[in-house]
């Protein structure tokens, strides 16, 4: 079952772009691209969420539905 955190991306002085999110305590993850940044991220995400399970925690996100708004980022 899918679920969906909010992640908050900025991009940093040096360039690279940085990723937290408020929905899963410690996921940081930094990239040279918003691409590459995500799908940090998504990885970071799991292994968390995959961490907190072992330990009995449940970190609630809220299930994807079936149809669901999502940003677009397209490069010029």
């Amino acid at each position: 079952m899918e679920k969906i955190a909010t992640l908050h991306v900025e991009k940093l002085p040096e360039g690279f772009y940085l990723a937290t999110s408020e929905d899963i305590p410690g996921l940081v993850a930094q990239g040279r691209t918003i691409a590459e940044t995500l799908e940090i991220a998504r990885d970071v995400a799991k292994k968390l969420l995959e961490a907190q399970e072992k330990r009995h925690n449940q970190i609630n996100l809220t299930t994807v539905q079936e149809i669901f708004d999502y940003p677009l980022i397209v490069g010029t």
